[in-house]
């Protein structure tokens, strides 16, 4: 808020999350879901701010008739996240007149206009580092997943089949494969240090170079470019943030690249990867397999 403000102005702060249903409800701990709304209402509550904040919680946020577009007008503050983001675009970063802060209860913050934001002098904050070992290790979940071959074995089980070959197939040993991550930042690393010890191959690629003493304690090898690290990788993990250098990167050129037969983790943003020209390189066997928890719009 402006230091210039006065000590009784009243500030609406929208805050746009996800529904909890029933495990919300019995579930304090789950903090990102409108049942429990971050714990806003009782940090609110106990430094007695009821007379300076305004709090609108909603999970509705589609159409001009939803609550947080119709809040927005008069929104100080808007919070929202990458499970649930409502996005700040040009048209309502306009309609927003009294915005000050836009906060991403989460990390990444595509889903705002940063230059539209910058421009109105918008300040745009994340909760960095909030959940860099949950995604680490879920990157490793689903490497495992899909080189193992085992979302197709546990539908084979479900059903009530037994056809072992069908399985064995296209399941392999982590071991000796070649592992790429594209983005080495928090979760990047994580993501290495936790791959080593299957005695993997370990490459990165990233604008940044990791220091020395660290890719020699990985035993990984850097790459200059993303179309190098392609080539050589079986297993490819994105961990880099979305803007205009990351738009669209694996793209029909850059999956032509990669290796017949590999695999692709996405935990980062669904805009990197072009989803019809995946789609025809896993149609194609080109690509062995795709996993991700990331789409667009997210």
């Amino acid at each position: 808020m402006s230091s210039a403000a006065s000590t009784n102005d009243q500030y609406t702060v929208l805050v746009v999350l996800y529904e909890g249903g029933e495990a919300g409800k019995n579930n304090k701990n789950i903090l990102g879901c409108v049942e429990n709304a971050l714990g806003l209402p009782e940090w609110i509550k106990e430094n007695k701010l009821e007379d300076r904040i305004k709090l609108i919680v909603t999970s509705d946020k589609d159409g001009d008739n939803s609550v947080a577009e119709k809040v927005l007008p008069e929104a100080s503050v808007v919070i929202s996240q990458p499970f649930w983001p409502f996005y700040l675009n040009q048209e309502r970063i306009d309609k927003a007149k009294k915005l000050q802060l836009a906060i991403t209860a989460g990390i990444g913050s595509d889903h705002v206009n940063l230059e539209a934001a910058c421009k109105r002098g918008i300040t745009v904050a994340e909760v960095t580092g909030s959940n860099v070992v949950s995604v680490a290790e879920h990157v490793i979940m689903q490497i495992l997943a899909l080189v193992r071959n085992f979302i197709p074995a546990y539908k084979q089980v479900i059903n009530g089949e037994w056809d072992i070959a069908a399985i064995a197939d296209n399941a392999y040993d982590l071991e000796n494969k070649h592992v790429g991550v594209v983005g080495a930042g928090r979760i990047g690393v994580r993501v290495l240090q936790r791959l080593k010890p299957f005695d993997v191959h370990l490459h990165y690629y990233d604008k940044y170079r990791l220091n020395e003493s660290l890719e020699k304690e990985l035993n990984v090898t850097y790459h200059s470019s993303v179309e190098s690290l392609v080539q050589i990788c079986d297993i490819i993990s994105i961990n880099c943030p979305l803007h205009p250098e990351t738009e669209d990167l694996f793209n029909k050129r850059l999956l032509s690249l990669m290796k017949k037969g590999s695999y692709i983790v996405n935990t980062a943003r669904g805009k990197i990867v072009n989803r019809n020209d995946l789609v025809e390189a896993v149609n194609s066997n080109h690509i062995q397999g795709y996993a991700g928890d990331v789409w667009y719009p997210q």
